[in-house]
């Protein structure tokens, strides 16, 4: 039986084996939600073929998800 992982009473964290995780921004709408994390995807595919083709693309495909993940409140201030 699987339970859902403990969250902390405002939303921003989740506890897995009793570490503190960001979550997304609950203040998000989930269309918002659904668009940064497409887009956040798209960053990490990028860097998966920046990896295997050509390293020049490297820094921008992660600098794409920095700024999805900072979108989506999961990086810099809470």
């Amino acid at each position: 039986m699987k339970t859902d992982p403990l969250v902390t009473p405002d939303g921003r964290y989740v506890v897995v084996r009793g570490r503190l995780w960001r979550r997304s921004d609950p203040r998000l709408s989930d269309a918002q939600r659904q668009e940064l994390v497409d887009r956040l995807m798209n960053a990490r595919r990028a860097v998966g073929r920046a990896l295997r083709c050509d390293g020049g693309n490297l820094s921008d495909a992660r600098a794409q998800v920095d700024a999805a993940k900072t979108a989506l409140g999961e990086r810099g201030p809470v």
